[in-house]
């Protein structure tokens, strides 16, 4: 994962550290989810299963629990039960799922928020700082930008700094530019890619993701000193299910304007049967 630094005051020496647990077992989305709590003072543990949840709640004591509710077969809901018995600590239920029964179950249960995948980083980031304000009274300080690379992120105004340059991005560029920058140094499938940003609930067209790359790059392109975002041809051709490359130091690659594409820490931060327009909230 690129090393992302906060660029705000340091926080008092009064704030207490936030404990926040993910129970994430899709690694994409737990190291995105990650990056994007780099907009608050928090201090964050990652765990892929239930059982290790379990131990890390017990042992760890977190302020706030953020947990995906349909890993290992919607098991993992019983963790809302398990951290209404270890004192204050708010729960943010992650799912896919977009029926009314599983909001119920996990509001029923005692979750202090519901969020949706796939999600907009700042709604993230919001969320996360009511809950812990309720549960807690404090939430610590805001940190509105990283810099990751050579750019700058600014969460509160959907912009990004580019040295002296200043770039706006839709919800959408925001989501898949975390996307990236949170997973530099692994492959991502275009299914990956599809799943991270539209869901799993759409059908869209099968070249989407290079277009909405391709768009991001042009945005990106010209306020740096290299381009972040380039194909990657290191598998040869281009395979049936394209790759995209996240990588923390930028490679040359090939000239096509189609995948997969070869990135850089900088660009690296979010993203099937599908039947309707994507999804930008």
């Amino acid at each position: 994962m690129p090393e992302a630094r906060a660029v705000a005051p340091s926080a008092k020496g009064s704030e207490r550290a936030i404990r926040v647990l993910l129970v994430i077992g899709d690694t994409p989305l737990a190291n995105t989810i990650d990056l994007t709590l780099r907009h608050g003072r928090y201090v964050r543990r990652v765990v892929a299963t239930v059982d290790d949840a379990k131990n890390a709640m017990a042992a760890w004591k977190p302020h706030l629990l953020l947990v995906d509710i349909d890993i290992e077969a919607g098991r993992a809901i019983q963790l809302i039960d398990d951290g209404r018995t270890q004192g204050p600590m708010g729960v943010i239920a992650l799912t896919r799922r977009s029926d009314l029964r599983g909001k119920l179950d996990a509001f029923e249960r005692g979750a202090d928020d519901y969020i949706g995948v796939p999600f907009v980083p700042d709604d993230l980031v919001a969320r996360a700082h009511a809950v812990v304000r309720r549960a807690h009274g404090s939430v610590g300080e805001l940190v509105p930008r990283l810099r990751i690379g050579d750019l700058e992120i600014d969460v509160l105004n959907r912009k990004v700094l580019a040295g002296e340059r200043e770039l706006h991005l839709t919800s959408l560029e925001q989501a898949l530019l975390y996307l990236l920058a949170a997973n530099a140094g692994t492959v991502l499938t275009r299914e990956q890619i599809l799943d991270a940003l539209w869901g799993t609930d759409f059908a869209i067209e099968s070249n989407v993701v290079d277009r909405h790359v391709r768009g991001l790059r042009a945005k990106l392109a010209g306020r740096l000193a290299q381009p972040p975002v380039h194909r990657d041809r290191s598998r040869g051709g281009l395979p049936i299910r394209q790759r995209f490359r996240c990588q923390r130091q930028l490679t040359p690659s090939g000239t096509s304007r189609s995948g997969p594409w070869r990135v850089s820490s900088l660009c690296g931060g979010l993203p099937r049967r599908r039947t309707g327009p994507p999804r930008e909230p």
